[in-house]
């Protein structure tokens, strides 16, 4: 389990996605991930991606490919980028989640921890 050590609300794991169309957090809930640990934001766009994650300082960053105005893929990079200048800490896990197979490759190859299609999510092994 990933853990957010010294989180003052006292909850286990901070996490932040990236999604244009489903709502991530319904799709958690239904897949019986106890939601109540988590801090959860979505974002609806990729714009400004890297100030929200600096923001949120996310243990899981959950990244969809499709997604205006950059991709996952784009966001991957660039926050890659950015640990490699120590310009921010690297979130603990990075999930690629299209539901294009293809895209969660791609994003494996440059440096995504897991690659699963978004439905599926919640049955990845890093929930509280």
């Amino acid at each position: 389990m990933v853990g957010a050590a010294g989180d003052p609300r006292g909850l286990s794991m901070r996490v932040l996605a990236f999604e244009d169309h489903v709502d991530i957090e319904a799709l958690l809930i239904s897949g019986s991930v106890k939601t109540a640990d988590l801090s959860f934001e979505q974002r609806w766009n990729s714009e400004d991606a890297l100030e929200h994650i600096v923001r949120v300082r996310p243990d899981v960053l959950l990244l969809d490919h499709f997604m205006p105005p950059t991709t996952g893929l784009d966001v991957l990079d660039a926050v890659l980028k950015a640990v490699d200048a120590g310009r921010m800490a690297r979130p603990t896990t990075i999930v690629a989640m299209s539901s294009e197979p293809s895209c969660n490759d791609a994003m494996l190859t440059r440096g995504a921890d897991h690659g699963i299609v978004k439905h599926r999510v919640a049955t990845l092994d890093i929930w509280p």
